[in-house]
């Protein structure tokens, strides 16, 4: 039927344009592919076909894998919500908090865990526009510096001042990267081996992790864009032209035992996290078992966010309707939204144009995937549009 075409309209209308080289999606309801296709090629010089079990960069798509990592480690019991971020590293005791005026106030709460999986910690991203820290995190190079370990990336973290006091605002940020220092230190195990202890191999992931076997390289799809993350988001819709850019200097393919991050360093397939995205419509894996409990999988979903803190927004860049849960932002009020979606409809995205839904009232699930650092244009609102267009 025409409505299921959709999407490979739009996604071929892109590539066409050669504002994007290849692209993959596949959207699932109940668990059973409902839409799924490609368009493009992987190489745009050489016409180098999309190879089967592309392997991506999926940058911010990592943020809710390791924020669904935490949640599991507090069913264990190895942490809690209301924990304090000094309990598990006496560096966060004592932070500055500088305000936009520059006065320097003390902290008048700790930052709790929450407050990491909700980007209510106080700190902030080196390309927040308008944010009077985010020059300190540049010098600092705290996400430009991926020959760091990630205790030493907190390490370095710890000695810049705080943007605002804990819970008192929204900022998208480093606090997953935080929350995944603390898991590592409330587990006592790599991220790297937790991730794969309790998600990957449970619900099949088999190419995800924080780098590229050398004999699987021919399977990584090549990335266009801007070139550094320091450049996001952009402020106007800018020219968007297939320029190749070298992404291993920031996001490299083969410094899996240094460079483990949580809010962004994970390679995935599409495959890969259309597993992911499928056991977020209930929490349940493959087999049928819950990975997350029923009531967790309920808690993780309600929105966190004060209504004075709302909307969100990224630099200069709004999220109408949406509020934020425990792994990523949530549709509160279709009123609101200004693209299709459902209300409870949640997810999130990767800088290099990578985009996952989960609408668990429609059972729906869908993972976009393409590498363009730094996009202006709607590919995901495109898509995900007419993917809920073509529901019966």
């Amino acid at each position: 039927m025409a409505r299921l075409q959709r999407m490979q309209q739009i996604a071929d209308g892109y590539v066409a344009a050669q504002k994007y080289a290849g692209i993959e999606w596949r959207v699932e309801r109940g668990g059973e592919e409902f839409i799924a296709g490609s368009s493009g090629v992987a190489d745009v010089a050489t016409g180098r076909a999309i190879p089967d079990g592309a392997i991506y960069r999926i940058y911010s798509m990592t943020k809710p894998i390791v924020s669904v990592l935490a949640l599991l480690l507090a069913e264990q019991g190895k942490l809690r919500l209301y924990d304090m971020l000094a309990q598990y590293d006496r560096r966060f005791a004592a932070p500055r908090v500088l305000t936009s005026a520059g006065d320097i106030q003390p902290l008048l709460r700790p930052i709790l865990v929450e407050d990491l999986l909700t980007h209510r910690g106080g700190f902030t991203y080196e390309f927040i526009h308008g944010c009077h820290v985010a020059q300190y995190y540049r010098e600092a190079e705290i996400i430009g510096n991926s020959q760091r370990t990630l205790d030493e990336m907190m390490g370095a973290l710890a000695e810049q001042p705080l943007a605002f006091q804990p819970g008192s605002h929204w900022r998208y940020s480093v606090c997953t990267d935080v929350l995944a220092h603390v898991c590592q230190r409330a587990a006592d195990k790599p991220l790297g081996e937790l991730l794969e202890e309790l998600i990957f191999r449970p619900l099949g992931m088999s190419d995800t992790a924080f780098g590229v076997a050398s004999d699987q390289l021919d399977r990584l799809m090549p990335m266009y864009g801007v070139g550094d993350l320091r450049a996001l988001p952009p402020l106007e819709v800018t020219p968007q032209t297939l320029e190749p850019m070298a992404a291993d200097d920031m996001y490299p393919h083969d410094q899996q035992d240094v460079f483990q991050r949580g809010g962004h360093g994970l390679f995935s397939t599409l495959k890969d996290y259309s597993a992911f995205a499928r056991m977020l419509i209930d929490g349940r894996g493959p087999d049928g078992e819950p990975l997350i409990s029923r009531a967790m999988h309920k808690m993780m979903q309600a929105n966190r966010i004060p209504a004075d803190q709302l909307p969100l927004k990224i630099g200069a860049n709004a999220l109408p309707g949406y509020g934020w849960g425990l792994t990523g932002r949530v549709a509160l009020d279709a009123g609101q939204l200004n693209t299709l979606s459902g209300e409870g409809e949640f997810g999130w995205a990767g800088a290099a144009s990578t985009h996952f839904w989960v609408d668990p009232a429609e059972r729906l699930s869908g993972v976009i995937m393409t590498q363009y650092l730094g996009a202006s244009l709607p590919l995901a609102d495109d898509l995900r549009t007419a993917a809920y267009q073509a529901l019966p």
